[in-house]
């Protein structure tokens, strides 16, 4: 749902002023801010702050009424229980031993997937195509539709093919996407085959996109709310978070100081990071697919 929405901006935004489309944004906040009256509040969090009545209420109103939520309501009060048993986790906890693999791997996806320049490339993405010499808006109506096409092929293979075979091939083909753009810049540069720059840019970037959406865009956050312990997961996951929007914020920023430092540098230097991001993947990250918190633990405590 989010590359959907992103590419319906993409798409409109080919046709409409800058102005324009930011307005456009006002729309999805209402219907959300009113949305937000008629959705119930968690029952998790209900039930592990003691509001039995609210708890169930908001469990049937998720459910239906017609549902049986006995069996549910009951696995969720254990749940807490065994929460409540285990030891308060604050940040500074994350970085005990115990936890700090769990952190290593939640974090370090986070920093691969975005300094591997999905929001520089995302962003300016019209602004690459025009630098190569390619239509602009009909690359960004190719891109925005091959976002969505890709990524819901990937809710499909995701329990299949397991999370570590669809980053591994995510990342390979984010440095192959890569590689293709910084040569295209290349030879642009240095006024080489010419004629081949618009079709190696525009392969370039669809394949970094068509990558991306296979694998790095989702299996990150899929991995980070499997790996940490139940008492861990929220400030596990607040951290990993910080770093993901840390690494937007910073990817985005300096895209352009970087464009200008050097086109085709720009791209090697995504190139080698998300290169980089695959041996991570190799030696750090655990497979897992199918495996209870308990092996996942194990596994990575081995």
């Amino acid at each position: 749902m989010i590359c959907a929405g992103v590419s319906v901006a993409f798409i409109i935004g080919t046709v409409l002023t800058w102005r324009a489309l930011a307005l456009t944004g006002i729309i999805p906040c209402a219907i959300l801010f009113l949305g937000l009256f008629f959705i119930p509040e968690s029952p998790r969090w209900l039930a592990k702050t003691g509001k039995e009545k609210e708890f169930e209420a908001a469990l049937q109103k998720l459910r239906g009424k017609d549902a049986d939520i006995t069996h549910e309501a009951a696995e969720i009060q254990d749940y807490i229980e065994t929460l409540e048993r285990l030891p308060k986790a604050g940040m500074l906890d994350l970085f005990q031993r115990r936890y700090l693999r769990s952190v290593t791997i939640g974090v370090g996806l986070m920093v691969f997937q975005q300094f591997g320049g999905i929001n520089g490339i995302c962003f300016y993405t019209s602004t690459i195509f025009e630098s190569a010499g390619f239509s602009s808006s009909v690359g960004t109506i190719i891109y925005a539709i091959l976002q969505v096409v890709v990524t819901g092929l990937n809710t499909i293979v995701i329990d299949r093919a397991g999370r570590k075979p669809l980053l591994l091939v995510s990342a390979t083909g984010l440095v192959l996407g890569c590689l293709l753009v910084g040569v295209s810049f290349f030879l642009k540069d240095h006024e080489l085959g010419l004629e081949s720059v618009p079709a190696l840019a525009v392969t370039g970037i669809l394949l970094y996109i068509a990558a991306f959406s296979a694998g790095m865009g989702a299996v990150p956050w899929v991995v980070m709310s499997e790996i940490f312990p139940i008492n861990i997961k929220g400030v596990g996951g607040s951290l990993a978070t910080l770093v993901n929007w840390f690494g937007a914020w910073l990817v985005s920023y300096t895209f352009n100081f970087l464009m200008t430092w050097s086109s085709y540098g720009t791209f090697i230097l995504y190139a080698a990071i998300n290169a980089l991001g695959i041996l991570f993947m190799i030696i750090v990250v655990p497979e897992t697919k199918g495996r209870t918190l308990e092996q996942i633990q194990a596994a990575i405590n081995a």
